[in-house]
């Protein structure tokens, strides 16, 4: 991996933020904390975000934050320098910043009055006065682009009796957190005293495995601090005490702690490095220091015994948890740890697991859309491509193996910066077109987990004219984006664009073509129009008096209401739009089946034929041409004919027939 230098990280991280908050149309600092906060909800270190922004004399907030249990509350603020390398950030500057979100905190009641209950100072008042009362820790969070000189974070505090802590992102900790891959800063456990343990070493690489039983007031407290990141990653949800496993897990602490250990599988658990305490024969005997710990298996246990350490107020006296630990490379961890999910056997295993950049969904993704030249749009000729970052920081590391400043404008131009997208803005276009603008409304990571579930369950066909739609679907998400902007959705425009464009596509039947939309790179006139038309209506129903407009959006009522918005499509949009929708999901069998066998009963001197009308008319791009005569030749030859070309070469055939190709008049 090219790990970035400090200073070429700042440069680059200042430029993305001001490229990124001119194509949005958002402030610069604003810009900023929404992506930190993506990285850091997706690191687990932050749940539930919203950005919003309020100033005044002595006040200073960029947004808040709650834990899955609505335990902790989080607040947020911004220190953002477009030179960064002028100034570094001063330890009286850093304690300014916090003073400035306490002052908030005290006086958030006396702030909401002076604004309208749909504006977001309102709500963002309203939100934190809710997440406080049920909170028994606050966390105030300060995030800069400058490198600070403070040596140490303040002390823990209190405000009105809750623990208050303090966590500062500068540069030097974004640095690590984004050149690290997808494992953030590893989670480090020093045991006082030394938890003893009995340990079987291997010949094998990643299978040394120590056995051991925590405290189980040890793991709530774990729980407690590093939170979902605990939980293997990009683990997202607490399932709470509903389920028969949590619900027994719980009646077991509350009524036989002394039994737990008995009645529980424990836990499994995976570090990259341990400090172990030996016996005078070299044999290991406990447990000093864990680096980069993990819980693979027996997430339920571990929120559990935390849900009734903080909220049934036990102290786990007597409470053992058994724990089988195995220590995996770094460099293996992505391969290891998902093998070590699957085959460890606990009652009731973590499921939503995110190690999703090696995905195979993910991986063939990257692999064709890096293949993909975008239509030059600009009349030079040039073409681009649009840049899928299957894990965080590929862009700026393959920007970093062009060492010249020549080498890295040529890669800039052929990769522009606006066409760079990442697994979650992935997530999101698909998800608004599917019409599931409730999911897309909490947040990037909920959203890319539901996404997640969705092709598990139904994977597509990840070919070429699939990527294709996709980014065609962001090129339609950033249209409308750019329409909500002009109809002054304010900070509430991320909620209405997902609502519009997923009313859109209700309301075309998902008939949009996609297609033109790839070729042109851009949306048709007649489509924009439509969806400058129809937000104002979406707006109304999104944002309601009486309603906090964040936690409307993510019901599925709040789609129920949009979707019955009277708004018919105009006639200009309509005779733009498909005989039939877009299809992406994968075949059965038997519908592969009937389409090879449309495919072969067309024939191989009908496929010639098409190919020679389209060279003759170029009524079909090259590509198309192409593909027709390669299926002829195939079915001429009785060659192999995948899945992805019987898919294509159908499009292709129905796309002809559509413009004029009649081979019975040929």
């Amino acid at each position: 991996m090219v790990e970035l230098s400090l200073a070429d990280y700042a440069r680059t991280l200042t430029n993305d933020i001001q490229s990124q908050a001119e194509a949005e149309g958002g402030s610069i600092p604003r810009t900023f904390a929404q992506r930190v906060l993506e990285q850091l909800e997706e690191g687990g270190f932050v749940a539930n975000t919203t950005v919003a922004y309020h100033d005044e004399h002595g006040v200073m907030i960029y947004g808040f934050g709650v834990s899955e249990d609505r335990d902790v509350l989080d607040l947020y603020t911004v220190d953002f320098h477009l030179n960064p390398a002028v100034d570094k950030l001063t330890k009286s500057e850093v304690q300014r910043a916090y003073r400035r979100l306490l002052a908030f905190l005290r006086k958030a009641g006396n702030i909401r009055p002076n604004f309208h209950e749909t504006d977001e100072v309102y709500q963002l008042c309203e939100g934190v006065e809710k997440a406080f009362a049920g909170a028994s820790k606050i966390r105030l969070f300060l995030f800069s682009n400058r490198e600070s000189t403070a040596r140490s974070m303040p002390e823990p505090t209190d405000f009105q009796g809750t623990p208050v802590t303090y966590e500062l992102w500068d540069l030097a900790r974004l640095h690590r957190h984004e050149t690290s891959g997808s494992l953030g800063e590893p989670i480090v456990v020093d045991f006082d005293p030394p938890l003893p343990c009995l340990s079987a070493d291997s010949t094998e690489p990643n299978h040394s495995v120590t056995l051991a039983v925590l405290p189980g007031r040890l793991l709530a407290e774990l729980y407690d601090q590093h939170r979902t990141r605990l939980l293997e990653l990009n683990v997202r949800a607490f399932l709470q005490t509903r389920g028969k496993v949590n619900r027994g897990i719980r009646r077991t602490l509350l009524t036989r702690p002394g039994r737990f250990l008995a009645y529980n599988n424990g836990i499994t658990a995976t570090a990259s490095e341990a400090v172990f305490e030996e016996d005078e024969n070299g044999k290991r005997t406990a447990i000093r220091r864990l680096t980069g710990l993990q819980i693979v298996n027996g997430g339920q246990t571990t929120a559990t015994l935390h849900h009734v350490f903080k909220g049934d107020k036990k102290d786990l006296e007597g409470v053992g948890v058994q724990m089988k630990l195995t220590l995996v490379r770094p460099s293996d961890l992505m391969e290891i740890v998902p093998l070590i999910s699957e085959y460890s056997n606990t009652q009731n295993k973590v499921t939503l697991v995110d190690f999703s950049s090696n995905d195979q969904f993910h991986v063939d993704f990257e692999r064709v859309s890096r293949s993909l030249w975008a239509p030059a749009v600009d009349g030079g000729g040039q073409e681009t491509r649009w840049f899928y970052e299957r894990a965080r920081g590929q862009y700026a590391e393959e920007e970093a193996k062009h060492t010249t400043p020549a080498a890295k404008r040529k890669f800039r131009i052929a990769h522009p910066p606006r066409q760079k997208f990442a697994k979650s803005d992935l997530a999101k276009y698909v998800n608004s077109w599917n019409q599931l603008p409730y999911l897309v409304s909490r947040g990037a990571q909920k959203n890319f987990t539901e996404f997640r579930l969705l092709i598990e369950q139904t994977p597509p066909v990840v070919d070429v004219a699939y990527c294709q739609r996709v980014i065609a679907m962001g090129i339609l998400f950033r249209a409308v984006d750019a329409v909500a902007k002009e109809c002054e959705a304010g900070s509430h425009k991320a909620l209405v664009t997902t609502y519009t464009m997923a009313r859109l596509c209700a309301a075309t039947e998902k008939r949009i073509d996609l297609d033109r939309i790839w070729r042109e790179q851009t949306v048709t006139e007649a489509l924009r129009d439509a969806a400058a038309e129809l937000c104002p209506l979406v707006m109304r129903v999104v944002i309601q008096e009486g309603k906090h407009v964040t936690e409307w959006a993510k019901s599925s009522k709040c789609w129920d209401e949009v979707s019955q918005i009277g708004w018919q499509v105009p006639d200009a949009l309509a005779a733009e739009l498909l005989d039939r929708p877009v299809e992406f999901l994968v075949d059965t069998r038997e519908e592969e089946a009937e389409r090879l066998a449309r495919l072969t009963e067309i024939g191989a001197e009908e496929w010639e034929t098409l190919g020679e009308w389209a060279r003759q008319t170029r009524s079909l791009d090259p590509s198309e041409q192409h593909a027709a005569t390669l299926i002829a030749t195939k079915l001429a030859t009785n060659g192999k004919i995948t899945s992805s070309q019987v898919r294509q070469g159908l499009e292709i055939y129905d796309k002809a027939v559509r413009i004029g190709f009649n081979p019975s008049a040929l």
